[in-house]
Parts: C-alpha cells; sequence; structure tokens
C-alpha cells in the first residue's frame, strides 16, 4: 500500500471504531447487555474506580504485547485505531447520552435500542476490519490461537467470547441479550455491510 491508500484506510477503520462505539453506547443504554469483551472491561474497571477507556486500553496493551510475540502479522494501524480509541469513544457517548437522558425506559424502547445497537455495532465492525490494517488485539487472540493449535476458529472465538461473558456476569457487568447476539449473531450483519457498503466503498476510494 501506498501512502495514500493506507491514509484513507486509516480514515474508513476510524470511522468504523467511532460508528462501533455508538453501537456499544446504544446497547449500554438500552440496558440490553454489551459485548463480551467490552462487558468484563465495564465491569472490572468499575471494580478498580477506572474509566472503561482508561482500564480497556490497560488490557489491550497486555494483550496487544501478547499477540506481537505470538502473531504480531495481525497488527496494524487498525489495531491501534480501535485499542486505542474504542473505549473512551463509548465513554464520550455515554456521557452525550446520559445528559440527553437517551436510556431506554421500557421494553419497546430496549427493542429500539436493540436493533440500532446492533446494527452499528455491525456496521462499524463492518468498516474497521475491512480496512484490513489489523485486527483489534481481542480479535486477534484466537486467530493466533487458531495458527499455533490448528483448532477451529469457530471453536476458540465462541470459547473466548463465553468466557468474558462469564467475567463479565461475575463481576456485575452488563449482560443481556445484546451480549449474546454481539457474540453470536453479528456475523451474517457484518457480511452483508462488507459486500453492500463496505468493500464497494474502500475499492472505489483506494481506485482514486
Amino acid at each position: 500500500m501506498n501512502k495514500k491508500e493506507i491514509g484513507i484506510r486509516s480514515l474508513v477503520a476510524l470511522i468504523g471504531v467511532a460508528i462501533l462505539a455508538l453501537g456499544a453506547t446504544t446497547l449500554r443504554m438500552g440496558k440490553v447487555g454489551l459485548d463480551p469483551y467490552t462487558s468484563a472491561n465495564i465491569a472490572l474497571g468499575g471494580k478498580l474506580g477506572l474509566s472503561l477507556g482508561v482500564y480497556q486500553l490497560m488490557v489491550n496493551i497486555i494483550i496487544l504485547v501478547l499477540i506481537f510475540i505470538f502473531g504480531k502479522k495481525y497488527i496494524g494501524i487498525g489495531t491501534v485505531i480501535n485499542m486505542v480509541l474504542a473505549g473512551f469513544f463509548i465513554d464520550f457517548y455515554t456521557e452525550i447520552f446520559t445528559s440527553l437522558n437517551l436510556v431506554a425506559h421500557n421494553i419497546l424502547m430496549q427493542l429500539l435500542f436493540l436493533v440500532i445497537g446492533i446494527l452499528l455495532f455491525s456496521f462499524g465492525a463492518s468498516l474497521y476490519m475491512g480496512a484490513e490494517l489489523g485486527n483489534a488485539p481481542y480479535d486477534a487472540i484466537a486467530p493466533v490461537i487458531v495458527d499455533k493449535t490448528g483448532a477451529p476458529y469457530r471453536v476458540i472465538r465462541v470459547i473466548q467470547d463465553v468466557a468474558f461473558s462469564v467475567v463479565a456476569f461475575v463481576f456485575g457487568g452488563p449482560i443481556g441479550i445484546g451480549t449474546f447476539i454481539s457474540a453470536f449473531l453479528t456475523g451474517p450483519f457484518i457480511s452483508f455491510f462488507d459486500q453492500k457498503i463496505t468493500h464497494p466503498i474502500v475499492n472505489s476510494l483506494t481506485k482514486k
């Protein structure tokens, strides 16, 4: 990639992380549960008196070191963008939602927040991954284990997500139907956005 293409892909990854975080915040304020990793980080960060952004960055750095040792091919500019900004974006959006009282107050509102949150989360994930500039530290764990063990990716990823969900549950994190959908059912949405929006946009921008 030349510098121009890297710059364009970096911008796509940044926008993707911002949208992904908005989706996660929507799920959080809808009180329907977040993805396993964010849920666990909210729970543990809260126990330590740390904001999500600060705690998640600390954990990401630890995971990044391990990924660098065992699978640095998965690290790129997109990795840094995601690991540094995702948690802080969620903190930022949460303050805005709270100040505007954008919180689900009944089941219908929860359903609306759930649908919007999942769609935003999936679209953001599609953009950030479609930029092809590296995986987030959490997303790189399963591929590295697969490379080292030959185990099926799906099995390893499910075990990973379930483990973090258990941690979130034990420590009082925001677990709910949104957690289940984020862990197991966003794949088809991401694939749809990949084919219909992300890949056409990235290909169009990088060919100019």
